[in-house]
């Protein structure tokens, strides 16, 4: 069983989370009026959240695995550990936020989002709210690794909470200033045109490079990572549907970046821990979880009673101080509560066996397993909460 310094280490990295997260989540409750000027916008911010955090959580967990085998050094030469993973992370930030505007734009049409803004708009949104938001969540990833190294906090327990929490914080806003250049035409030409141009410019670049862990990064994370895109776009649909529930109680949309990056992050910090044991050999791959593999998981479902009841007395507490509606602090606890927990234990399943199965085919699984978890739980997590405010009788 993980020590009770190691269980409080967790639990205040995902403490912060959830106070981070819902600061992301006053700025959708503010811009409801935005949310449906622009339809489709709701629709791509679970998946333009979950890519802060898979890219950037799978970033965190690789350094982490370095620092325990002891291969660490804060270097940014190309040559370094660390240089590879950023120069590799700013080159998937950049192609999948293209990705993700084009596919978001078909599953706008695909699941009949009424009148959804054009493509061009999507890639602007896309791409500029992405490129803004990964300054903060990059530095804040390299920050953690540091900090790890310095202070002896362990990676896998503080990177992928606080890396998905500056996600959170960094990406709604960022999306919603981008969202001003919409209706701008030379704005949205000029941007378009440079992002989609910059794509093979990138790739060709990093082919030349010469640089074979790089090349194993990208090649690696491309598929998991458009994987991911459509199960948050999935996600992102259903909350669209869901979007005159959300407006009537905007402390809804408060708690909604604050439940998902929860449940991902519960899920994430499993799928790092048990990378890191993988790596070192003190698991073993197996179809039913060793005795150390077991006390991780059951950590986490002890976890996810606290946090998620946490979770919704803040919602209701930021939303009454932000002159939000809410519907109410005991029903905001008890659909968290609910839902979290089922979340939890799903997030627990899909870590564990999305993690042995990345070791047992080959593949690496720091690179596979967060964003598999973060982007599963925010399409579960997305159903789960749904589930409990119809439970609730509030719709």
């Amino acid at each position: 069983m993980p020590s009770l310094g190691d269980l409080g280490e967790r639990l205040a990295a995902l403490l912060m989370l959830v106070v981070v997260a819902l600061l992301a989540g006053l700025t959708l409750g503010h811009n409801t009026d935005r949310l449906q000027e622009l339809p489709g916008l709701l629709l791509m911010v679970p998946a333009a959240i979950a890519l802060r955090g898979n890219i950037f959580g799978a970033l965190g967990s690789r350094l982490g695995t370095a620092i325990h085998a002891g291969t660490f050094r804060l270097s940014m030469r190309s040559s370094s550990v660390v240089g590879e993973n950023v120069l590799a992370s700013l080159v998937l930030t950049l192609a999948t936020s293209v990705a993700l505007a084009v596919l978001a734009k078909g599953a706008a049409v695909v699941f009949g989002v009424a009148g959804s803004i054009a493509l061009a708009n999507f890639i602007v949104i896309s791409v500029v709210g992405g490129l803004l938001a990964s300054v903060a969540v990059l530095v804040t990833a390299l920050g953690l690794t540091s900090g790890s190294v310095r202070f002896g906090w362990d990676p896998d327990n503080v990177t992928a909470p606080l890396v998905t929490a500056v996600g959170d914080v960094a990406t709604v806003p960022a999306l919603v200033l981008a969202s001003a250049l919409v209706g701008k035409q030379w704005p949205v030409l000029a941007v378009t045109a440079i992002a989609v141009a910059a794509i093979p410019v990138a790739v060709f670049a990093v082919l030349l490079a010469g640089r074979p862990g790089l090349k194993t990064i990208l090649r690696e994370s491309m598929p998991v990572l458009m994987i991911g895109i459509l199960l948050d776009l999935v996600a992102g649909v259903t909350v669209e549907r869901q979007l005159d529930s959300f407006t009537l109680f905007p402390a809804l949309l408060v708690m909604l970046p604050a439940f998902l990056a929860v449940a991902g992050a519960l899920g994430g910090t499993l799928s790092s821990r048990l990378a890191s044991q993988l790596h070192l050999g003190t698991i073993s791959p197996n179809r039913v979880p060793e005795a150390r593999a077991r006390a991780d998981i059951v950590a986490s479902v002890g976890l996810a009673f606290p946090v998620f009841a946490t979770c919704g007395l803040l919602t209701h507490a930021f939303a009454r101080a932000s002159d939000l509606q809410s519907p109410g602090v005991g029903w905001l606890v008890a659909a968290a509560l609910l839902a979290g927990i089922v979340a939890t234990f799903m997030a627990s399943a899909v870590a564990y066996y999305s993690t042995i199965a990345s070791v047992r085919i080959g593949l690496d699984p720091d690179t596979y397993g967060i964003p598999l978890v973060t982007s599963t739980m925010d399409l579960l997590g997305a159903f789960t909460l749904i589930l409990a405010i119809e439970l609730l009788a509030f719709t």
